[in-house]
């Protein structure tokens, strides 16, 4: 089989099938982490989004969503509404992402990519929220806050 005649959709299912983690399961790696972002991402070349991956105690995937979208260079995010939905959700912690839609050029996170992380951090925290990671994907390329320990 030639892959040039594999439709997006179905590489896109079969990522999805692949690399997604569904509730109940737990993420063990930055990787894994990466991989499973990056499905939301698929659509996103023209527009920041950021995501949020909520987590029951054991570290176990509760819910994936896309909570904030922006323009090709920001995405707005407001820890107010973080919050409330880690409330509703009753998350324990969280894993961050967003992407850098201009492509793997550049994955470093930006001065506002650190702050944003930082105040999540610290309003979560007066909560007892942790926040484990946070996934910038850029093109086939990731940042791993954790890894690169700024978490």
């Amino acid at each position: 089989m030639n892959i040039s005649s594999v439709s997006d959709s179905i590489l896109l299912k079969e990522w999805s099938r692949r690399f997604t983690i569904q509730a109940g399961e737990s993420i063990t790696s930055s990787k894994e982490a990466a991989n499973h972002f990056r499905v939301f991402f698929v659509d996103a070349a023209k527009r920041e989004k950021f995501v949020v991956c909520f987590l029951n105690g054991q570290h176990q995937v509760l819910a994936t969503e896309v909570l904030f979208e922006g323009s090709l260079t920001t995405s707005a995010v407001y820890p107010r509404e973080v919050l409330e939905r880690v409330i509703e959700l009753g998350s324990a912690a969280v894993v961050l992402s967003h992407n850098h839609p201009s492509g793997g050029s550049s994955i470093t996170p930006s001065n506002s990519d650190r702050s944003i992380t930082k105040k999540l951090s610290v309003a979560l925290e007066s909560i007892d929220v942790q926040v484990l990671d946070h996934i910038i994907i850029g093109g086939a390329e990731y940042f791993s806050f954790s890894d690169h320990r700024l978490i």
